[in-house]
């Protein structure tokens, strides 16, 4: 008899990037109490405040937003970093819509133009800045204010029926030996 034959067969392992840095912490989530309407939710605000367009606030901001809305904060910072890269691409939509929306000089684009704005009058390009920025922001706010219900409303059935099943134990628990967090013994 050899090695192979007396080992246990294991459920065949998912190693897509999705699949661990995504569903396995969602399932563990679950696992561990996580209602499904509290982390739908919780998913649905860090995807929409991930593609904020204030560059660099996004990190704090769903931080806040889960303690002050009493969210699961794992789930949203991981919804928040995974739309990361959306975040730049929404940033020029955003910009250009806040242009249209909100009656402004559209912003110019060309770097030799921004970067003669910077060195002719500073604090009229930081100013026309904040005003682009700011309309975005607005027009972000009044997406989030729809959107994130909607989110939240369609991902709960999912994490409703992703629970039935991980209670009826449909998805093993996967163990990685270097994510352990046991003590090895010297």
């Amino acid at each position: 008899m050899n090695q192979a034959d007396t080992q246990p067969s294991r459920p065949p392992l998912h190693h897509n990037w999705a699949y661990r840095h995504v569903a396995l912490p969602i399932f563990a989530l679950l696992r561990m109490g996580a209602s499904p309407r509290k982390l739908a939710w919780s998913i649905a605000v860090g995807l929409l405040i991930g593609i904020n367009p204030v560059l660099g606030s996004t990190t704090v901001v769903c931080l806040a937003a889960a303690f002050l809305l009493r969210l699961n904060v794992a789930a949203s910072q991981l919804a928040n970093h995974l739309v990361y890269p959306l975040e730049l691409l929404l940033l020029i939509p955003f910009i250009h819509l806040g242009d249209i929306v909100f009656h402004t000089a559209p912003m110019p684009f060309s770097a030799k133009t921004l970067i003669h704005a910077a060195r002719t009058s500073p604090i009229a390009l930081t100013r026309q800045l904040w005003t682009w920025e700011w309309h975005a922001l607005m027009l972000w706010l009044c997406l989030a204010v729809v959107m994130v219900p909607i989110i939240a409303l369609a991902i709960t059935p999912l994490l409703r029926s992703l629970l039935v099943r991980i209670e009826h134990h449909e998805y093993p628990i996967i163990h990685t030996p270097h994510l352990s967090f046991e003590r090895a013994d010297s």
